[in-house]
């Protein structure tokens, strides 16, 4: 498989070896369209990787709703911080299309982890991404615009 097309994009540039330990973490499943794939609150088994297709991650607002963050695409890690954590899932995730997902374990996850430092250091780098855009919708929503539209208009 071409590192582009592998559904784990976040280890690109990996060592094969690494990669190839990692792949045989994975136990690959076909959902359909509408599969929730986790509940926020639900207790986390591991960390899916979507191969294809899309999930809304979405919040339960105080009134009751569902408050969409974003969605998701090919390629993405979800669930990754409840797993580190070994936390409940913070948020629900249900694919907008039918997608072949593949699951980790947290445990296997873990040992993965701990065995290759680099692929530790990639997850490193994602977490602080989730963390930065997570500040981002803070600060759009808290102010009225992003740090991005600020920046044009200061330029």
């Amino acid at each position: 498989m071409e590192p582009a097309e592998r559904p784990d994009r976040l280890f690109y540039g990996l060592p094969p070896e690494t990669l190839k330990a990692f792949d045989a973490l994975k136990s690959t499943s076909e959902c359909e369209r509408g599969t929730i794939l986790f509940r926020e609150g639900s207790p986390c088994r591991g960390v899916l990787l979507l191969c294809d297709g899309r999930a809304r991650l979405s919040v339960c607002s105080e009134s009751g709703g569902r408050l969409t963050l974003r969605i998701a695409g090919p390629g993405e890690i979800l669930g990754l911080s409840a797993c580190l954590a070994d936390s409940p899932h913070e948020m629900s995730a249900e694919l907008l299309d039918s997608t072949r997902v593949a699951l980790v374990r947290r445990k296997d996850l873990m040992e993965f982890l701990r065995d290759h430092r680099e692929a530790c250091m990639k997850v490193v780098g994602l977490l602080s991404q989730d963390l930065h855009r997570a500040y981002d919708r803070v600060r759009s929503v808290g102010m009225g615009r992003s740090r991005r539209s600020r920046a044009i208009r200061v330029h």
